[in-house]
């Protein structure tokens, strides 16, 4: 049997790195993958939300490169588990288990972020002129 998957996209917040009792650390990722195609009604694209979890270096790696709005490639596996949330009902989930993960951007730094939100509209140029 096989049971491999690959999901590119974009994370959908900044990884934050746990551990186990054990200390190993762990980290859950939700990638937004958008579908091939419109929407029928809509006309516009939808997206599919992917819970992965990445293990060891794999996770320490994902802390310390990503952050949200990043591209990224994850190989691994599908797996279902279950379990009962506070009002005594089964949960059931789907998630992959990263073997790999490949960054397909690069982390933007904090005053790189913010030259993102300004305004890509030209501002006029005085000539020298004009300045004097």
């Amino acid at each position: 049997m096989i049971n491999q998957v690959t999901v590119v996209g974009r994370l959908t917040k900044d990884p934050v790195l746990k551990h186990t009792k054990d200390q190993k650390p762990v980290i859950n990722v939700m990638i937004a993958v958008n579908r091939p195609f419109k929407n029928a009604t809509t006309g516009q694209y939808e997206t599919d939300f992917v819970l992965c979890t990445l293990w060891g270096k794999q996770a320490e790696n994902t802390a310390k490169f990503c952050q949200k709005g990043m591209m990224v490639g994850v190989i691994g596996r599908i797996q279902s588990r279950f379990f009962e949330n506070a009002e005594g009902k089964r949960v059931y989930m789907t998630e992959i288990f990263g073997d790999s993960i490949q960054f397909l951007s690069k982390k933007q730094h904090s005053t790189e972020r913010s030259l993102d939100s300004v305004s890509s509209e030209p501002v006029p140029v005085r000539s020298l002129a004009e300045m004097k």
